[in-house]
């Protein structure tokens, strides 16, 4: 048989009270942004689900390719629907046990009765349309427990919708009913899985990358280009702002200590960030930072870094392992384009014994003997903004949480 509708469930948004329905808006309005190439798609929302309908086939085939990706979902199954009565369940669940390999299998019937007027009890409803089913596919057997085929039976008033298939969904929240960040990305591969995550928690985000052209390629542009459309496929869109950082970078090679440049070069793209983000109306900045990774992550440099800032500053990966972190980054799917090897600005000018406990009184005594505001106002008005996917409306859920 060919599919037509998928049912949605909703995930930590079932929990929700008279806030509920913003929430499926929202979740509404990415699913549409998701799919919106697939033109024979519509949506239409209840209260604890969500039914996708599709008139054409391959539609439908590449909405069940993405809708595992899009945050806000618990599960979701193509459904078929029919009247809600007995025999025309019974001849439903033929076609839809049809469409599973049977051989060998074992299988169980489940039934929900939402409508509780329907003139059949559940435990009659399992045996009678379980029984009609092992009468035309006697090669299935029954099992209660984990079987391999379930039949999925769901009755309501507007009919019975019937399923042998569940798809699990990314969970968490819709992205952008948790607020508005800005997330540092780097091009490697810890930033995108901190953006990831915020993500997951409804979080919506611009992303901000520096680059140092000649020092860094288009290539290098092009790789944190990518990684930014691979975020958007979690259900909302991303907006790149590419900084010019070359000039400040010289600048900071010039006038601090090369074992402290680090820091310093950190500094000050968290200052570019920070006006950046007072720009967009974000409320913090995100960052892939992970405690003790490398000579900018101890907490001391962490601590002489967030000197310049009172924004809050999320770091998702502070206590992962690098090789959870990367575990999630191929699970996700940027793993393979985060280790492309084309330089970032971090590296270019990599001191060779950079100081792994800066003193912050050093770091502003040297940064001192210099203006750096004038090439920190530059770089922000001369940044690249890159609509990797097109904006949603205003956002409902400013002061809501």
């Amino acid at each position: 048989m060919e599919w037509k509708e998928i049912l949605i469930r909703y995930g930590e948004l079932s929990l929700k009270g008279r806030n509920r329905n913003q929430f499926v808006r929202r979740l509404k309005n990415n699913i549409k942004d998701a799919l919106t190439d697939l033109k024979s798609v519509q949506l239409r929302a209840e209260r604890d689900r969500m039914f996708l309908l599709a008139d054409n086939e391959m539609d439908m085939k590449e909405a069940i390719e993405r809708l595992p990706h899009i945050f806000g979902i618990q599960s979701f199954s193509p459904v078929a629907m029919c009247e809600a009565d007995l025999d025309a369940i019974k001849k439903k669940a033929l076609e839809v046990i049809g469409t599973e390999d049977t051989e060998g299998k074992t299988f169980k019937v489940e039934i929900k009765r939402a409508d509780k007027t329907f003139p059949y009890v559940t435990g009659e409803l399992q045996q009678a349309i379980g029984g009609h089913v092992l009468h035309h596919f006697p090669e299935l057997t029954v099992q209660m427990k984990k079987p391999d085929i379930m039949l999925l039976v769901d009755i309501r008033k507007e009919g019975a919708f019937l399923t042998s298939k569940v798809y699990k969904g990314a969970g968490g929240m819709p992205v952008g009913s948790n607020g508005h960040s800005l997330l540092m990305l780097s091009g490697g591969i810890d930033s995108p899985v901190a953006g990831y995550l915020l993500m997951k928690r409804g979080v919506s985000i611009d992303a901000i990358h520096f680059a140092s052209p000649p020092y860094t390629s288009e290539l290098a542009k092009r790789k944190v280009i990518d990684l930014t459309e691979k975020l958007c496929s979690f259900g909302a869109p991303v907006r790149l702002h590419v900084i010019p950082f070359t000039e400040l970078q010289q600048a900071i090679v010039q006038q601090v200590p090369d074992n402290l440049s680090m820091t310093t070069t950190r500094r000050m793209m968290l200052q570019i960030a920070d006006k950046v983000r007072e720009e967009i109306g974000a409320l913090a900045i995100v960052t892939g930072e992970s405690l003790g990774q490398v000579a900018s992550q101890t907490l001391e440099s962490l601590t002489a870094i967030n000197e310049v800032t009172a924004t809050p500053i999320l770091r998702p990966l502070i206590a992962m392992d690098k090789l959870d972190i990367i575990e999630i980054s191929q699970q996700i799917g940027t793993y393979e384009t985060s280790i492309r090897p084309y330089e970032d600005c971090c590296t270019i000018f990599t001191p060779s014994n950079p100081k792994t406990k800066p003193k912050l009184e050093k770091v502003q005594h040297f940064e001192s003997f210099f203006d750096f505001q004038p090439l920190i106002e530059e770089a922000v008005q001369n940044r690249e903004i890159i609509e990797v996917w097109q904006q949603q409306e205003k956002d409902e859920f400013e002061g809501l949480l």
